[in-house]
């Protein structure tokens, strides 16, 4: 007998919620079954609510702490019918905003037909005195967009799927996510859904989709490359791409050949034999990489014939700033007065900042409108904070926008509307990927001067290419390495020891002194714990350096040296349970008002406003940091400030939010902290690299702390290899300037 048939029925009305996991869906429930008698049923229940019938297939368990137990398979759920149950349903806080009070009003008024108006008719509602128009549409708003939510999140848990996915897909779909869903099931695996092409596939097929059909080997096709473009990727050599795809699915490698060949033909891949490679990339990634090869070879070109003796013009900026500027800084300043495109990169305390002071006042003598950019928010902080002048993200410069079909994006700055600048200096630019500089290019006015400044020794971009490095290794460009490291005094080993780093030389890590220090412990435990004492009383009572001028760094986001724990126990020790403070559990983390917490997608809707209310926009990005200030179960959103701007999230978007007292290395690069910790742990290969560790080190002003087993650092150093990107902009770049 197989296992269905081992389902027994239990039908019954929702008396009560125990308990919740509003991530997974996950819910414990008492039930009032058909003989009156109370049961408890634990399922996948997504937005349960008391007064709801449900009948439910499962099997009777006994769990050793609760006793027995229902644990549903599958649910029919059923709305209420009757005024009592309508008004225990209402009651409960199913809809957010009513009460016990007014779900007595609405049922008096309208019985059995209370949720028909509620969902269809807001201005009977607001008929009711105490209801106003306005809070009639919202209550409205929420009972369809909830009741919406819930059937969508009921379809994809049908096939065992995970309700967060609903989630993803209702809020980029709303009301059409079903049909969305059913057309394309693979829509899951696409990346602003997140799911894996795994469970895509396996709705797909239960849906009746055919192993072999040329709709599932092309869209394991398109998930490889998106998949592989997340790694950094621009292409995928085509033997390759139809060798992991064949794997996947377990087709034929011909037939997934003949698959993209018809991909080619039609447009969907685009294919090119370039680096020795024969290339099949994703339509946008190859016009991006195209596109900014074109310019970056044209702005190379350019020159310009200045009026003004540059011995004098240098004198004069030197007495402005007080500074005497050294034989490489003067060489980017005449690059910058000479070229329309100049790159400068260096590791640190190589005078990277002082020259792009330099640059910024060469410009303002030339009457150059000069914008400055960045890749993240707190990349472009540090850039005003260093420079006086204002800064801004690469997106929020461009206008960043969803685009009407909530998936890509899309800029209001571009070649139609290009930005209002003579200038522009971009900073960090080993972040920036081929697709946001294609995008800066294509808006920039094409007599526009670019200067590009960054370390290209640190890791390259988390999206697709790597084009500082590309633009660099071209040679078709003018381009400055500074070499002098000048941030450095008698005591300061910091700057020091990255330069030793970047070099594969191992610093003596015995010498605590300088601002370099290293705490020897070899067992994750102790490590954890010495990580939290460190931020918790040590730094902030022995060196006056507050906990928010902390940032502990992991290489990795999993175990116990992990990001996720880290956390957890950083959470317990600098902002623990105080019945003053509201907290919200979403999944296994609760996030807490006082929390540091870090956005970790882009979002270019949330609307935001500063803390004086005399600013507002929208669109807070990947790598913002914030702090909770307030949560508000009633109307179920929190609010959070980052650096001044004001954003108000929706419970259902926590998932775009995790803790920030610990973050990768990854997440950290473009920023700078007072004090940075960093964990050594055993992880994977390609997390204890060199660059990493570089990249950790250079994070840090004041002090930086390795805690851990010293041979791991030793280790890192030794590992300089570094993955391979599939890209052509180097080739490219050359090819356009006529070099190849």
């Amino acid at each position: 007998m197989d296992q269905e048939n081992e389902l027994i029925e239990l039908t019954g009305t929702v008396d009560s919620i125990i308990y919740k996991n509003e991530e997974n869906a996950y819910t414990v429930l008492r039930l009032v079954d058909e003989n009156g008698e109370l049961v408890t049923v634990v399922g996948c229940f997504p937005y349960a609510a008391a007064g709801e019938s449900m009948i439910l297939s499962g099997a009777w368990t006994t769990h050793s702490v609760h006793g027995r137990q229902f644990k549903a398979e599958y649910a029919q759920r059923l709305l209420p019918t009757t005024a009592s149950a309508i008004y225990d349903y209402l009651a409960s806080g199913a809809v957010r905003g009513i009460g016990p009070a007014t779900a007595l009003l609405i049922v008096n008024r309208f019985g059995e037909k209370s949720l028909e108006v509620l969902e269809n008719a807001p201005d009977k509602l607001a008929a009711i005195r105490g209801i106003s128009p306005q809070k009639a549409a919202q209550f409205s708003e929420t009972f369809r967009r909830q009741t919406g939510m819930r059937r969508l999140m009921e379809f994809i848990c049908s096939f065992g799927l995970r309700p967060v996915l609903a989630i993803r897909l209702y809020r980029f779909y709303g009301d059409s996510a079903m049909k969305v869903v059913r057309d394309d099931p693979y829509i899951i695996a696409a990346s602003h859904i997140g799911g894996s092409f795994a469970e895509a596939d396996e709705m797909a097929l239960e849906l009746g989709v055919e192993l072999n059909s040329e709709n599932r080997v092309a869209a394991a096709a398109v998930f490889e490359l998106e998949y592989n473009a997340g790694n950094g990727h621009c292409f995928i050599p085509r033997q390759k791409l139809a060798a992991i795809t064949a794997q996947l699915i377990g087709v034929e490698i011909e037939r997934v050949d003949d698959v993209i060949a018809e991909m080619i033909g039609a447009g969907k891949i685009r294919f090119e034999q370039i680096a020795g490679c024969d290339a099949c990339y994703l339509p946008n990634l190859y016009d991006a990489e195209c596109y900014t090869a074109q310019r970056i070879a044209a702005l190379a070109q350019g020159r310009y014939a200045s009026r003004m003796d540059f011995t004098q013009l240098l004198s004069a900026l030197e007495r402005k700033q007080g500074i005497q500027y050294a034989p490489l800084q003067r060489q980017t300043l005449q690059l910058a007065l000479e070229n329309q495109l100049v790159v400068i990169t260096g590791g640190p305390g190589t005078g990277k900042t002082t020259s792009i002071r330099a640059i910024l006042a060469l410009y303002e003598k030339l009457g150059l409108r000069t914008l400055l950019a960045a890749p993240t928010g707190r990349a472009a902080k540090r850039m005003e904070e260093l420079t006086g002048c204002e800064a801004a993200t690469i997106h929020r410069l461009l206008g960043a926008k969803f685009a009407e079909d909530e998936e890509s994006v899309v800029f209001s700055k571009n070649a139609r509307e290009p930005l209002e600048c003579d200038a522009i200096i971009l900073d960090e630019c080993s972040m920036v990927d081929v697709v946001l500089m294609s995008a800066l290019l294509e808006a920039m006015p094409s007599d526009a001067r670019l200067v590009l400044v960054g370390d290209a020794d640190q890791l390259p971009s988390v999206g697709p290419g790597d084009v500082f490095s590309a633009i660099l290794r071209s040679e078709a460009v003018p381009a400055v390495r500074l070499t002098e490291i000048f941030r450095q005094n008698s005591s300061s080993r910091i700057v020091r020891n990255a330069h030793m780093i970047n070099h594969g030389e191992h610093p003596d890590l015995s010498l605590n002194e300088g601002g370099f220090f290293r705490l020897r412990r070899l067992q994750a435990a102790s490590t954890v714990e010495t990580v939290t004492e460190l931020c918790s009383v040590r730094l902030p009572q022995k060196m006056q350096i507050p906990a928010s001028e902390i940032q502990v760094l992991s290489p990795t986001r999993k175990g116990e040296l992990g990001t996720v724990n880290l956390n957890r126990n950083l959470q317990a020790a600098l902002n623990p349970p105080d019945e003053k403070k509201k907290e919200k559990q979403f999944g296994s983390v609760v996030f807490r008002e006082g929390d540091r917490v870090m956005q970790i997608r882009n979002n270019y809707d949330i609307p935001w406003h500063s803390a004086d209310n005399s600013a507002a926009g929208s669109g807070i990005y990947n790598g913002d940091i914030g702090m909770i200030l307030q949560i508000d179960g009633e109307q179920e959103n929190l609010t959070v400030d980052f650096d001044g701007r004001i954003a108000v999230y929706s419970f259902d978007q926590l998932l775009e939010l995790e803790h920030a007292w610990a973050m990768t290395v990854h997440k950290a690069q473009g920023s700078e902290y007072r004090a940075v910790i960093l964990t050594l742990c055993s992880t994977s290969p390609m997390l204890m690299s060199r660059d990493i560790l570089y990249t950790a080190v250079t994070r840090a002003k004041e002090l930086l702390i390795l805690v851990g087993d010293e041979k791991l650092a030793y280790q890192m150093i030794d590992n300089e290899r570094q993955s391979r990107r599939y890209n052509a902009l180097r080739v490219r770049i050359r090819r356009a300037s006529g070099l190849i």
